[in-house]
Order: structure tokens, then C-alpha cells, then sequence
């Protein structure tokens, strides 16, 4: 067995990783994955996602759910045609410089993503901006990142994250606003436990909406109404200046501007601001004097902020704080932006966004792209702004960009405004994917597919949150047909160059990852981010901090520590932006505010943890999470299926009870796209979410959007599920989800984990009964149609079981299952298939018409590592004899060993140590109440 150090390609918190295969060439295969002790970001820590990561790379999932040869469509009605790669590229260069002649070069944009190396971003931005000669390359992480670097330029003066990891452990006070850092970047979460362990003292002040199990575990708990994190964060300076608590020589020396901000938050007093927010006066006074008065304060902060239409000015507004109190530079202390994709960092700096050049330049600046040109060696770089995401799907929607090409990112699922989104991908004349799975729902409307490598096949750097650079190495040979995304770019680029450019030296002549990634370093010298003294050998020894320009002998782990920013003056800017509500509002029509977010152990469309039915165990299906009380309020019923309206569209959904949703409010995880939930008409969550950007960041208010949610009339059921070898899964899946237009409501989902098998379920409602047709081709599809099919059928009631056993006797268990009824008709049977739970107690009952069977307990997962699951947590704490929390925690610990591993169930297990007694309180109350 070898090992291969590389690193995780979900957050941002860029986790070192140890991948363990055995064979050689064709035949290795990865055998597991490990943290890495000697990384910097993680010490050999990984959350669930990660611990994972070895089970999306199985050889089934790599021969059956990845794209593995070039195909091309001939007509938009057609299937996908497999295709050599040299016919294939080829093609597209040719239909590119059609289009291009016809219609100018900004008939072509490019959308790609922060899951892609610095090497293929540097490959995509120079054939968009040197050889095509558009500004119209985007990056997913428009809808993630750019409130963040928008904010730290007209702040400090660069895009660069100012503190880093260690901070963590010397802050005396965390300030995360916007971010459940708890789910959405485990490992970091892990280090700040760890880190109030060690200093008990640490005060932690947590500003979200929800109550979150990052919430849970903060001194102070904001739970302002969303979309008001400006005036919460005005109302605090506010008091910080009345009383006495900001650094006034530190605003001398250091900063301009202050007097404008300080005549703008005036008005905005803490009462104010507890008006607009929500929050009681006395708490904003004491998350003022928390951050203002510790001797070092660390705020975090991720989409809560980011994904707003004043998400640069929600930005801004936070480093005010720090720059007033004196809060950054130092040890502890600074605005700490926490990255969402692996390597949006690397594409920031790049240049691989529509806003932004190579080294942190700007496309708006001559002198800029004099300079890019000159090291790339073209003539001029295009001048005319470039179309950001929105934007740019906005503009292919109206026929004004005829050719999309899309790189590992699936915008049919991520953009909000699904409708124009779809709308747009229809009308292209032309749609490439490039991408490393197979079935996501941009490939649907996809002109020609290339096949990419993805993790474990990869060569290349990433940079995280603290602008650590590390390399990204190859464990095993491509996928199939699959390459590199800078090699598939470098290839179709020297065809279009040599007609653009006869005769003339390619501008990619490259033949390793480390020649395009030379060219990015080179234009970084003598910038805020120079890396001039790295080289790629340096980053085989270990992963480096930037800046580390030539000659020097190491980083900087923080910035700005001389109070010296990157403005040209020197001086920090103090940004005077007015709160501003979201940019559409509640009414009696829409009366609840929609956030979304993410799970604990999916990232992003699911396209790479959706292979992997474990990390499903925690989270097993879509819901729509309301407070108890709005749900009475409302008339409404946990459980059952509602509409959620927004001015876009509809999205019919089941709902959830949540005491952690405020008033008014509702929330729905982020992954759900069309792959899993939809049904007519539908196109998952992001129907509902709206595209009004912020004016300075282009980026999208996912977070917000007013909807309604009412009781929807759909009583027939449809549920259909089977278990199959893991070998023909995929193929199941695909069957199911070509059946999910067929009803009003529709979802398909994989079963829990067993050994050797893999089910997928889907379930469809209709408000009247189901189409036979529709029946049927779901039968075919479960091969429920042939012998062996134990069948019950009621053609009066309109209602129908079809059962398929595997195993014998008292070991039979049911392989497939199809039902048809109202409402929870033979529901039951759902848990048996699940559970894989023996058949033979249920005897005639499985099929009598109106037999309702005992409930097979299902209980919610807690611990992916150990598949630990609620019920057995619950029963071990009522073992347990009094004690304090952690002493419980700990033999809990002990005897389950959950939490153990990757430690992301935590905050779950102390919730459950303080929700549930130990066995001899439950006796004294019991005699307490019978006394």
C-alpha cells in the first residue's frame, strides 16, 4: 500500500489528506483516506465529507457515475454521442470562431468554479481574455465569495484575508457572523472547541437568524432578522463610540474616512438598531463591548453576509469594527473571511472572475491589462466589462451570448432564478460541460460533454481560507477518456489560436500543470499576494502562506501587522454604506423570509457527496424547516407536503418543525436541486431564490427571498424503491429520475448504506390517482413485472402493493417495493425496504388491504463515522448515572466512540447530553410526580 499526500476538494478550509491505494496503473484502486498530521490546516483532523472522500472515488463510482468519454449531441432532442477527443475539440473550436466571427467575441462567456485548480483557472481566463478576447469568464464563486473580496478592497485595499488559522486559538472573542462554521467547515469548528477548552474565558458571539449548533455553543446568541446585519453592526459602533471603546490614535494613524462613517451611524443608535434588527438593546450593547473590549477579537464570517444584495457593504460594515477598536493586525485579532470552495482563494487571485485580472488586478484599470498583456504575451486585453454569473445567463436568456462553456460547476442547480436559468441554456447555440460526474441537471442541456479528472486524479495547487497554498497530487490514472481541465482547455485554445493566430508561438505551449502555473506566479510579482520566491518544489516540501516574494525566507501569517494596508496611502478605509433592507420584502402575499444554507455532511449540488448513501444517514431527504408555532399559525401540518411560493416559481416540499427557525421565517438546505426533488413544473430550490445582486459584488441575495407556504392537496402516493447491486445503481437512478416530471411532487433518493447493495427510492404524489401508464413504467423500471412478484391490487380504491423478496424463509427481506394509495396507505412497508428489516414476522399482512403494521423505528443517524444512531445515544445517556456534561460526554464517548473520529457530530451529542437525563434523575422525578 502507498500513501499520497494531497488535499480535500470540499471547503475552504483546505484539509491535507492522505490517500491509500493498492495496485499499480489501471488497476489502482484507493483503499482509504486519512487526515494528514503534518498539514497545517487540519493536523490530521477530517469532517465527515472528507473521511469519505475514498468512497467517491470507488472503481463502481468510477465506471458507472462518471462521464468518461467526450459525447456530443446532434440535435438538441437526441441523446448524448460518444466521440474521439481530437474530433471533438476540433468542433468546438470551430463553432466557437464561428460564433465569434459572426458575433463578436462577447457572444461567448465561460462560467467556472472554485473547484478547479489555479492551473485550469489560469488556462480558462487566458483563453477567454488573451486569445478570445472577452471579459465574459465568471466563476461560481460569484455566488460564495465576491461580497468578501469586494470588501476587503475597498477596506484595506487587497483582497487578502488579514489573520489566519492560529488566530483561532489566541482570540479572546470569536465573532461569527453568517456562518454555521459548526457545518459548513467542521475542522475549523473542531479547533475553536478545542481552543475554549483550553481558554474557558474565550467569549463567543454568534450573529445568525437561526439558532444553529454554532449557536448553541456562543456566550451570545444575535438572532437578528435577516438581512439586517448592517444595522446591527452600525448600532454597535454606534455604541462604541458613545462609549469611549474604539482606538482613536489607531483611526489617527492608521485609517480615512472616519468622520463620514461616523456622522452616517449617528441616527443609528442601539435602540435603534434594535428595532430594525429584532435583538434586544441590551444585547447589541454587549456583543459592542465584547468585541470592542477584548483584548483580541476575531470575527468570521461566510454567506450569511456574502449572499446579499448588500453583501459588500454587509462586509465593509463588519471591518469598520475592527478598524475603529483597533482589531486587526496582531495575534487574535482581524476580519477573517471563510472560504466556500477549495480553491476560490487560487481563482481570486488568478484573476478568474469578470471583476478581476491576473494578481489582483482590475479589468477597469489600462495600466492593468497592459500589464496582463504583456506577460501573456498578446497585443490588448479586451475592455469592456465583463458579464458576471447572473449577468451572464440574464444576457444568454436574451440571445445576446449564443455560447456557454461551463467547467465543474452545475448552475442548472446552483443559480438562483432556475426559470431564466433553464430559459437561457435552451436558447445558447451552443453548451459545453466540461465535468467529472455524470447526471447532474445542467448535462441535460448540454450541446457536447468532456470528461475531466476530478480528486485522486489531479495535479496541481489550491489556496484556502488563510491563503495557505497547497498541492493537489494524483493517486490513481483519469477516469476513462477523462483529462485535466488545463490540458482539455490547452487543447481546444491551440486550435482556435491557429486561426486567430497563424504562425505565431502558442501562448499554451504547456505539457505539465506546473508551466501554466509559472505564468500565474509571474503575475504576482510585486503584488499585495507576490508568491515570486515559490516554486513548485518548494510546495513539494510542504504547503506555503502567501505573500512569500523572491528572496524572502518565509510568509507573513498575518497582514498588516505595521498598520501599513494596501492602499496606496497606506491608510484602511472606513466604508460609509446605510443599511439598506433586502431588495424584495414580506407582504401579505409573501409573508416568510427563505434562507438557505447547507447540511452537515452534503457540499454544494451533491454531485461528488451524493455518490457516498452514508453521508444521507444524517440528513435522508429534503424538508422545509418552520417554526412549531407558524406551522399552528398557519394551519399547516409538520410532515405533509407544502407549496412554497416565491415570485419565481413554486417548489412543493415536506415540512419540518424546527424551534431553531425564528418567526416569520423559513429555511431550506441549498442541495436540493432537480436531481432529487422536483416533480412538474419544478426545478429544486433555486426556483424560489432571486437574482437581485449587490451593486458592488455582483452577488446574488441567495439568502433571502419572501415566500408563502400553504397546506397542497395531494393525496395520492406513489413509492417505489429498490435494492440492486452497487454496480447497476446509477443506472437505477437514472431510470427513477426520468419518471420525476410525471407528478406534481417528486423525489428520489438513495437508501441507507448496506453491504454490497445500493437502493434508490422515488416517491411521487398526484391530487388525483396516478396515471397507469405512469405506474407501470416505474414497475418496469423496479422489475416488478415479471414471477416472483408478490402483488395486492384494489382497483375500486385505486390502490396496489407489488413486493420482490431476496433471502429465504425467516432471512427474507424485501429486495423491491411499489405501492399505490392515498395518503399513508402501506406506508409502513417504506422502513421494512429501508431497514433491510426480515418479512417473515409480517406474514399476510404485508399484503392485506387495510393492514396498518407495527412502525419499524427509524432513527435519525448522529455519528457517519461509527453509524451511530440517535435512539442508541439516547438509550446509553438514560444508562448513565448523574454526572456534569462532559464527564457524560465522555463515557458516552467511551462506549459508543462517537464523536471520536471526525468529531462534526459534537455539537449534536451535547445537545442530546443536556436534552437528556441520566437514569437516576429520571427515577427521582418519576417519584417526585407520584408523590
Amino acid at each position: 500500500m502507498r500513501s499520497t499526500r494531497s488535499t480535500c476538494p470540499y471547503c475552504g478550509v483546505g484539509c491535507g489528506v492522505l490517500i491509500d491505494t493498492v495496485g499499480e496503473g489501471e488497476a489502482a484502486r484507493i483503499v482509504g483516506v486519512r487526515g494528514d498530521p503534518d498539514h497545517p490546516a487540519n493536523f490530521g483532523r477530517l469532517c465527515t465529507k472528507g473521511s469519505t472522500l475514498h468512497l467517491t472515488a470507488t472503481p463502481l463510482v468510477r465506471q458507472r457515475q462518471r462521464l468518461l468519454q467526450p459525447a456530443w449531441r446532434p440535435t438538441r432532442d437526441e441523446p448524448l454521442q460518444a466521440q474521439d477527443w481530437d474530433t471533438t475539440t476540433q468542433r468546438i473550436a470551430d463553432q466557437l470562431l464561428a460564433i465569434r466571427a459572426e458575433h463578436g467575441p462577447d457572444a461567448i462567456g465561460f462560467y467556472i468554479s472554485g473547484q478547479l485548480l489555479t492551473e485550469d483557472y489560469h488556462a480558462f481566463n487566458k483563453l477567454a481574455r488573451g486569445l478570445v478576447g472577452t471579459n465574459n469568464i465568471d466563476s461560481n464563486s460569484r455566488l460564495c465569495m465576491s461580497s468578501a473580496v469586494v470588501g476587503y478592497k475597498q477596506s484595506l485595499g487587497a483582497d487578502a484575508p488579514p489573520a489566519c488559522y492560529e488566530d483561532l486559538e489566541q482570540s479572546d472573542c470569536l465573532f461569527i457572523a453568517g456562518s454555521n462554521t459548526a457545518w459548513a467547515h467542521p475542522i475549523l469548528f473542531r479547533r475553536i472547541e478545542a481552543a475554549r477548552a483550553v481558554r474557558p474565558g474565550m467569549k463567543i458571539v454568534v450573529v445568525d437568524p437561526r439558532r444553529t449548533e454554532t449557536a448553541e455553543f456562543a456566550d451570545l446568541h444575535l438572532a437578528l432578522k435577516p438581512g439586517s446585519d448592517i444595522a446591527l453592526f452600525h448600532g454597535m459602533l454606534h455604541a462604541c463610540i458613545w462609549e469611549g471603546w474604539i482606538d482613536a490614535a489607531f483611526i489617527e494613524r492608521h485609517t480615512a474616512g472616519f468622520a463620514e462613517l461616523k456622522a452616517l451611524v449617528r441616527t443609528m443608535t442601539p435602540s435603534e438598531s434594535a428595532r430594525l434588527t429584532g435583538l434586544k438593546e441590551a444585547q447589541i450593547l454587549q456583543a459592542a463591548q465584547w468585541f470592542a473590549q477584548s483584548p483580541s477579537t476575531l470575527s468570521l464570517y461566510c454567506m450569511g453576509l456574502n449572499q446579499s444584495s448588500s453583501g459588500a457593504a454587509k462586509n465593509t460594515a463588519l471591518i469598520n469594527l475592527h478598524l475603529a477598536t483597533g482589531q486587526i493586525g496582531r495575534a487574535g485579532a482581524g476580519p477573517f473571511s471563510l472560504t466556500g470552495q477549495p480553491n476560490a482563494m487560487g481563482g481570486r487571485e488568478s484573476g478568474g472572475m469578470a471583476t478581476l485580472l491576473p494578481g489582483h488586478r482590475d479589468p477597469g484599470n489600462a495600466a492593468h491589462r497592459d500589464e496582463v498583456a504583456a506577460l501573456w504575451g498578446v497585443g490588448a486585453m479586451p475592455d469592456k466589462p465583463g458579464k458576471t454569473a447572473v449577468e451572464l445567463f440574464q444576457a444568454a436568456a436574451r440571445g445576446e451570448v449564443k455560447a456557454l462553456w461551463i467547467a465543474c460547476t452545475n448552475p442548472a442547480q446552483s443559480l438562483p432564478d432556475q426559470a431564466l436559468v433553464r430559459a437561457a441554456l435552451e436558447r445558447c447555440e451552443l453548451v459545453i460541460l466540461q465535468e467529472a460526474f455524470a447526471g447532474t441537471a445542467t448535462a441535460a442541456f448540454a450541446d457536447v460533454v468532456l470528461p475531466a479528472s476530478t480528486w485522486a486524479e489531479k495535479e496541481g495547487t489550491v489556496t484556502n481560507s488563510e491563503r495557505r497554498i497547497s498541492r493537489v497530487r494524483a493517486a490513481l490514472p483519469p477516469a476513462g477518456e477523462s483529462r485535466a481541465d488545463w490540458r482539455i482547455v490547452r487543447d481546444v485554445a491551440q486550435r482556435i489560436e491557429a486561426a486567430l493566430r497563424p504562425g505565431e508561438p502558442s501562448l499554451f505551449a504547456w505539457e505539465t500543470p506546473e508551466q501554466p502555473w509559472i505564468e500565474h506566479r509571474e503575475a504576482t510579482r510585486g503584488r499585495d499576494l507576490d508568491i515570486g520566491g515559490l516554486s513548485y518544489a518548494m510546495l513539494e516540501e510542504a504547503p506555503r502562506q502567501w505573500p512569500w516574494p523572491a528572496g524572502a525566507a518565509g510568509a507573513k501569517s498575518r497582514l498588516y501587522e505595521d498598520g501599513h494596508f494596501a492602499h496606496a496611502d497606506g491608510r484602511a478605509r472606513f466604508i460609509a454604506k446605510p443599511f439598506k433592507p433586502t431588495a424584495e420584502m414580506q407582504d401579505p402575499k409573501y409573508p416568510l423570509a427563505l434562507s438557505t444554507g447547507r447540511l452537515r455532511d452534503q457540499w454544494h449540488g451533491m454531485s461528488r457527496s451524493g455518490t457516498v448513501a452514508r453521508l444521507f444517514a444524517g440528513e435522508p431527504g429534503p424538508a422545509l424547516s418552520m417554526h412549531p408555532q407558524d406551522i399552528a399559525r398557519r394551519g399547516l401540518t409538520a410532515g405533509a407536503l407544502v407549496r412554497v411560493q416565491s415570485r419565481r416559481g413554486p417548489l412543493i416540499v415536506p415540512l419540518r418543525a424546527d424551534e431553531g427557525v425564528g418567526a416569520q421565517q423559513a429555511w431550506l438546505p441549498m442541495h436540493w436541486g432537480s436531481e432529487f426533488l422536483g416533480g412538474r413544473g419544478q426545478f429544486g430550490i433555486n426556483a424560489l431564490t432571486q437574482p437581485a445582486f449587490c451593486p458592488d459584488a455582483r452577488q446574488p441575495e441567495l439568502k433571502f427571498a419572501a415566500v408563502s407556504v400553504e397546506t397542497v392537496a395531494l393525496p395520492w402516493r406513489v413509492f417505489g424503491a429498490a435494492w440492486v447491486k452497487a454496480g447497476d445503481a446509477a443506472a437505477l437512478r437514472s431510470q427513477l429520475r426520468v419518471l420525476m416530471d410525471q407528478a406534481e411532487y417528486a423525489c428520489c433518493l438513495p437508501g441507507p448504506a448496506h453491504e454490497g447493495l445500493e437502493g434508490w427510492s422515488l416517491e411521487l404524489a398526484f391530487a388525483e390517482p396516478p396515471p397507469a401508464p405512469v405506474v407501470q413504467a416505474l414497475s418496469t423500471v423496479l422489475q416488478l413485472n415479471g414471477i416472483g412478484v408478490l402483488r395486492y391490487a384494489d382497483g375500486r380504491r385505486g390502490r396496489s402493493r407489488s413486493l420482490r423478496l431476496d433471502g429465504d424463509g425467516a432471512e427474507a427481506r424485501l429486495q423491491a417495493l411499489l405501492r399505490v394509495g392515498e395518503g399513508t396507505e402501506g406506508a409502513w412497508l417504506d422502513a421494512l425496504w429501508s431497514e433491510r428489516v426480515p418479512v417473515a414476522p409480517f406474514g399476510r399482512r404485508l399484503l392485506a388491504p387495510d393492514a396498518d403494521g407495527p412502525a419499524v423505528a427509524v432513527s435519525p443517524q448522529v455519528c457517519n463515522c461509527f453509524n451511530v444512531r440517535e435512539d442508541a445515544i439516547t438509550a446509553c445517556l438514560q444508562r448513565q448515572p448523574e454526572g456534569a456534561p462532559e464527564a457524560r460526554l465522555a463515557a458516552l464517548q467511551g462506549e459508543l466512540r462517537c464523536g471520536t473520529q471526525c468529531g462534526s457530530c459534537l455539537p449534536a451529542l451535547r445537545r442530546m447530553v443536556q436534552a437528556v437525563p441520566p437514569a437516576s434523575s429520571s427515577v427521582s422525578n418519576a417519584v417526585k410526580e407520584a408523590t
